[in-house]
């Protein structure tokens, strides 16, 4: 029986081909299974034939970017995405939180820190052994109803695709279903290098997903001054 089958399996996206295999090279040599691609298009034939446990998605690169790529992947998948890029700028940040990635890392990197966060965002979408208060299995919200054992959202039946942050937010909310949480709680739901910017981005996108208008959430309120809570209108 191969057991590489049971490692995490790691597409890395990147148009440069020394990065891309340093870093084929070294998560195969800490544990993952790793596959790679050189551009957009050629990720997205990975992904017609292989699952994915994370995608290392660079965002410059050339024809469609990195950006524009996990924009149509989000509308079907909710596959965890580590963004490289060479732009600190925050409104950069944000533009990839916007689009759905989980987490993102400044070209040139240390290895190591690749590593930790891939390793950390694996992590985060695992359900919590020991949540803060033990979440309902099933919530309902309108027409909404969200699994929180399988971390699954469907509206009248139909699954809607979530990322991992979306998930752990509605984890949240689960536990305390009606309350206000503050944005250092969902903070420390999500991920503890999550600051509240972060997070009111991730509510932003999951309004989206819930609400009938958006602009006048009728589920997911904000309390202003306190936070959030998301109620069955």
């Amino acid at each position: 029986m191969d057991s590489s089958a049971d490692k995490p399996h790691v597409l890395v996206v990147d148009d440069d081909t020394r990065l891309r295999e340093l870093l084929k090279s070294f998560l195969s040599k800490n544990g993952f299974r790793v596959t790679a691609a050189g551009h957009a298009a050629e990720a997205r034939q990975r992904l017609q034939v292989l699952d994915f446990d994370l995608i290392v998605l660079d965002v410059m690169m050339p024809g469609e970017t990195g950006l524009a790529f996990a924009a149509q992947l989000r509308r079907t998948d909710d596959v965890p995405i580590l963004m490289l890029t060479a732009m600190s700028e925050a409104k950069d940040r944000i533009a990839g939180l916007e689009t759905g990635v989980d987490d993102y890392l400044a070209k040139p990197f240390e290895p190591r820190e690749l590593l930790l966060r891939v390793q950390s965002i694996l992590r985060r979408r695992k359900p919590s052994a020991a949540p803060e208060a033990e979440p309902q299995r099933l919530i309902a919200f309108g027409p909404m109803q969200f699994d929180a054992g399988l971390g699954e959202l469907t509206h009248k039946g139909k699954r809607i695709s979530l990322t991992e942050a979306e998930v752990a937010l509605l984890r949240a909310f689960a536990g305390r279903m009606g309350e206000v949480l503050s944005r250092d709680t969902l903070c420390k739901s999500v991920g503890s290098d999550v600051n509240e910017r972060a997070i009111d981005v991730q509510v932003t996108r999951l309004r989206r997903k819930i609400e009938p208008d958006p602009s006048f959430p009728r589920y997911l309120r904000t309390v202003r001054g306190q936070g959030y809570r998301l109620v069955d209108a």
